[in-house]
């Protein structure tokens, strides 16, 4: 069975979480609709640090990804987060 993550009353509509040690980046963009995304910044390598109004933020240089799709809202990336796999099972998130 795959390991649990988090919980989805840990996600916050519209908003994430970073999960720093594991390297993904869980979002639910809409309320039910969780995602998740490496938490690589493709610009040059850093963590993302946090999830605040619809992004994905990297502390290193300023990029910015969307929460719905991973793609680049503000450089200097260019590529966009790479998507992950999870399963929601009940109240459960996990890795995949």
């Amino acid at each position: 069975m795959a390991q649990e993550l988090t919980r989805t009353s840990d996600i916050p509509v519209g908003g994430g979480k970073v999960f720093a040690e594991h390297k993904i980046v869980v979002t639910q963009p809409k309320k039910g609709e969780f995602k998740a995304f490496s938490a690589v910044c493709t610009h040059q390598g850093c963590t993302v640090a946090k999830v605040a109004d619809g992004t994905i933020d990297c502390p290193c240089h300023g990029s910015m990804f969307h929460v719905a799709d991973g793609s680049v809202a503000h450089g200097p990336a260019t590529h966009p987060l790479a998507p992950k796999k999870i399963e929601v099972s009940g109240n459960s998130i996990r890795l995949t």
